[in-house]
């Protein structure tokens, strides 16, 4: 298994960055790219042989110059996991910026399709490949005061399905990653922004994650990561077009 080119996006924090510990620790070649500057300086040092280069999925110029000099350095790529993702902004639908929600929709569905696009061309190329998307269980539910989010995400679910009937012929496959509530900084910026346009408290948001699932427990960036690496082996060789939950199985989005 080990060897594998592996692409990530958003690839410098959170799972993403998972992902390039996990790929990397086994032997795969990495390369990533994020938006934060600072965050891919820190990743490369923590992965000094991965490629690692700061670039805006949202920019079609950027996106392009890292994916066409990996493809200039491997030849093409193994593994795409297009992952750049962010929460948007929370509220009531009629209260939301028409600009915060494209810009959500920018980095969560435009994004991938940048990032598919090329991954699709040199899949098919080569006859082989896997493409795994980072969805969410909000792409499996409704949720109150997330509309931008959650439009996105099941929008990812939507290509993922048709991306797998299009490159299937091609020996490629496609997937999608949902999970749960993830462990850390950005879903904490998140439980904050839900407490506050659910004017509850920030403690009562928590305990809904956890209640809601059937394990009773969030999910770490890990987990999540090693689903990824199962969809990006053999032994998941005919699984193909689906939604993977590492959510501890969600009961209810909502108290």
């Amino acid at each position: 298994m080990s060897g594998q080119r592996v692409v990530i996006t958003g690839g410098a924090s959170g799972i993403g960055l998972a992902l390039a510990h996990r790929f990397a620790g086994r032997g795969d070649r990495v390369a990533l790219c994020d938006a934060d500057a600072d965050a891919v300086r820190g990743a490369k040092a923590d992965l000094p042989a991965a490629i690692a280069e700061t670039a805006d999925v949202t920019d079609p110029a950027q996106i392009g110059a890292f994916l066409a000099g990996v493809e200039d350095a491997w030849g093409g790529a193994d593994v795409v996991c297009a992952n750049a993702g962010t929460g948007g902004p929370a509220g009531r639908i009629e209260d939301l910026d028409f600009d915060d929600w494209r810009a959500c929709l920018d980095v969560n569905l435009d994004g991938a399709f940048l990032t598919c696009r090329w991954a699709a061309r040199v899949m098919r190329a080569q006859r082989s490949g896997a493409i795994i998307l980072t969805a969410s269980t909000s792409g499996l539910h409704g949720v109150p005061h997330r509309s931008p989010y959650v439009a996105a995400k099941w929008g990812l679910v939507g290509l993922t399905k048709t991306l797998a009937m299009e490159l299937g012929p091609a020996g490629v496959r496609v997937n999608a990653l949902a999970p749960g509530a993830v462990e850390g900084a950005r879903m904490e910026r998140v439980l904050a922004m839900e407490a506050e346009a659910g004017g509850t408290t920030l403690e009562s948001v928590r305990a809904q994650y956890v209640n809601g699932t059937s394990l009773r427990s969030w999910v770490t960036a890990e987990d999540v990561a090693e689903m990824a690496l199962f969809l990006a082996s053999p032994a998941a060789s005919k699984i193909s077009g689906q939604v993977m939950a590492v959510d501890g199985h969600t009961e209810t989005m909502t108290p």
